[in-house]
């Protein structure tokens, strides 16, 4: 992992950081309520649960505030966070260790930045209309979901078979049914999606990319601002709520108005909901990437 001339920290008084630390606790214990409160039951959210089962983040995760790299939070030394992983303390003040952090994970951070990066670099992909949920339940008498479908299973089938299947995304795909596999592969692109080239496939108008970008900002831990996380995973819970409308499933009873990608309007609607995410994925993107770069810009220390 490559250093740079280090530039002086941005220091933060007790009483700012506090507030900003405040804050990000309140925002996420908002986020997270519905999950901390079904704890313990048998009770699960086909869309919030998701982000939680899907992703191995504890809510926990999300709740602990990073300031990101270069910022010295003054005071800190008598709080418990000097006492964090990759945080080292500097006389009375706290400091995340973005040095040893970058020194120990440079393989991931390398990968999560250069995925992130190609991705916002292509085109995306808007014809895709979600099938990949439609795929995994295609000639199937058992659901993955609780949920009922939407059409009849051999409707539900017909609509697979009518479409165009084209899944760029790994972590999708590799929930296909085994005859939606073959439907997949006589698609355009070259290859099935796997986990080796998931960096030369993925593309910003995929919803389960979009969806990651949650994933890799908290796979950074303490680069990552608070701030940016939950800004993430606020768009991860939207684009998963759009999924789940897109999906064969009938989730009404949840309060969720189906999006018929089987249908002209279905397809639109979709389509315009999946350039806005696309949109605001390659924003945070960038936002990521910003933020490792300036670890590395201070990577010599304090």
């Amino acid at each position: 992992m490559p250093t740079f001339a280090p530039t002086e920290p941005t220091a933060l008084v007790a009483e700012d950081w506090r507030e900003l630390e405040r804050r990000h606790q309140d925002r996420a214990d908002a986020a997270t309520r519905g999950r901390r409160e079904r704890a313990g039951t048998e009770n699960t959210h086909p869309v919030d649960d998701f982000l939680f089962t899907y992703y191995p983040f504890r809510p926990g995760l999300l709740r602990r505030w990073h300031p990101g790299a270069n910022i010295l939070l003054q005071g800190a030394a008598a709080d418990e966070r000097a006492a964090w992983k990759w945080y080292r303390s500097v006389g009375d003040d706290v400091i995340v260790d973005h040095a040893a952090f970058a020194l120990k994970n440079a393989r991931s951070i390398r990968f999560i930045v250069g995925l992130l990066g190609r991705t916002a670099e292509r085109a995306g992909n808007f014809g895709c209309f979600g099938l990949h949920e439609w795929a995994m339940v295609y000639r199937q008498g058992e659901h993955r979901h609780g949920s009922p479908l939407r059409l009849s299973q051999g409707d539900t089938d017909t609509v697979v078979e009518t479409h165009r299947i084209a899944c760029t995304h790994f972590d999708a795909f590799r929930f296909f049914t085994p005859a939606a596999v073959d439907v997949n592969a006589a698609q355009a692109h070259p290859v099935l999606p796997s986990r080796e080239n998931q960096p030369q496939l993925e593309q910003p108008g995929c919803l389960h990319a979009g969806m990651d970008v949650y994933k890799w900002a908290i796979k950074l831990g303490p680069l990552v601002p608070g701030e940016l996380l939950l800004d993430c995973f606020d768009l991860a819970r939207e684009i998963r709520e759009l999924d789940m409308q897109a999906s064969p499933y009938d989730l009404t009873t949840w309060g969720y108005r189906p999006v018929a990608i089987e249908t002209p309007a279905g397809k639109a609607e979709y389509v315009q909901r999946q350039r806005g995410f696309s949109e605001r994925s390659n924003i945070l993107r960038a936002r990521v990437i910003a933020a490792v770069d300036l670890s590395l810009d201070s990577s010599v220390g304090v």
